[in-house]
């Protein structure tokens, strides 16, 4: 039995990641209804806007998940609704989980804690998370400085604990997910591949950065303060690299870079990953192809062990 699975309901062991902005029901629910999961962000901190979008996924009937970003709340307002409202799944992430997992836990709700560090884990464990989406510093957004990459995080955790884990971070098609099976996985997390995907709300510009960026197209920005953040390389981010740090102001035009294809209005955050991206596509076909790309690679491996052989 597939753990994560199991937690969410979903046919595939494919999620969606909390983008802020961007993981609404409109990219949600299409992941939902292709089998995945979607989950409905609320790091934007509109609160009454990400309270709708989770009405909207509640009234669909379609499994899906809340990413609680604990640092970015600025109260409990959105942790007490919910709560209320009859949700099964949430992520927690930027920060630590433990004072939500108790409320969270008494409301009935499965709870996964983002970790970056192999600690960092242990910690989220020993306070009783029920599992761990484990971020590679390949992945885009906001990151931990010392970057530990999806390959070794992933064997350093699951060698330590033993509850389902959901890789995320340089994962784009079946061959990621195939990769991060083996390593000790039970699903995976996918956000610039879902950016890049023809439901995703974000402008056409934005898109068509990502399929043209290189498998070297990123830059992690302001690893010596905080937020880092990993994001693509343009003329905005180059003077932030150059500069080694990260104005407070910087992320004021990031809406003009989602929704306005200013790709200098802000940082435009995006994996490595997007060097592995070709093509804008739909929902449907791209969790279809990674799936049957994922199967195709298992066969391959069980047949394999079957033959007690590589050949």
């Amino acid at each position: 039995m597939n753990r994560v699975l199991a937690h969410t309901g979903a046919r595939f062991p494919i999620v969606q990641a909390p983008m802020g902005w961007i993981a609404r029901s409109t990219l949600a629910s299409a992941v939902s209804r292709a089998g995945g999961l979607g989950i409905i962000e609320t790091s934007s901190g509109e609160t009454e806007n990400c309270q709708r979008e989770i009405r909207t996924m509640v009234a669909s009937g379609l499994p899906f998940g809340v990413n609680l970003p604990i640092r970015f709340l600025k109260d409990d307002a959105m942790l007490r609704f919910v709560c209320e409202s009859g949700i099964r799944f949430v992520t927690t992430s930027a920060g630590s989980p433990a004072k939500f997992i108790a409320p969270l836990k008494a409301a009935g709700i499965v709870v996964y804690h983002a970790v970056p560090t192999l600690d960092t884990a242990l910690k989220c464990v020993d306070a009783g998370v029920d599992g761990l989406v484990v971020e590679g510093g390949e992945g885009g957004g906001f990151k931990n400085p010392e970057e530990v990459s999806t390959l070794v995080l992933l064997q350093a955790i699951r060698e330590r604990v033993d509850v389902p884990l959901i890789a995320a971070g340089g994962i784009v098609d079946g061959r990621g997910m195939a990769a991060a099976f083996a390593l000790g996985a039970e699903a995976i997390q996918m956000g610039t591949r879902f950016v890049a995907s023809a439901e995703s709300p974000v402008h056409a510009n934005y898109k068509q950065a990502i399929v043209d960026a290189q498998i070297t197209g990123t830059w992690m920005l302001n690893t010596k303060s905080s937020p880092c953040i990993r994001a693509l390389k343009t003329e905005f981010t180059q003077t932030i690299h150059e500069a080694g740090l990260m104005g407070p102001d910087s992320f004021n035009g990031i809406q003009g870079v989602y929704f306005g294809g200013d790709m200098n209005a802000a940082p435009a955050l995006a994996g490595e990953s997007a060097g592995l991206i070709h093509s804008v596509d739909s929902v449907e076909k791209i969790i279809a192809d990674t799936v049957a790309q994922f199967q195709a690679i298992a066969g391959r491996f069980g047949a394999m062990a079957a033959a007690a052989h590589f050949g």
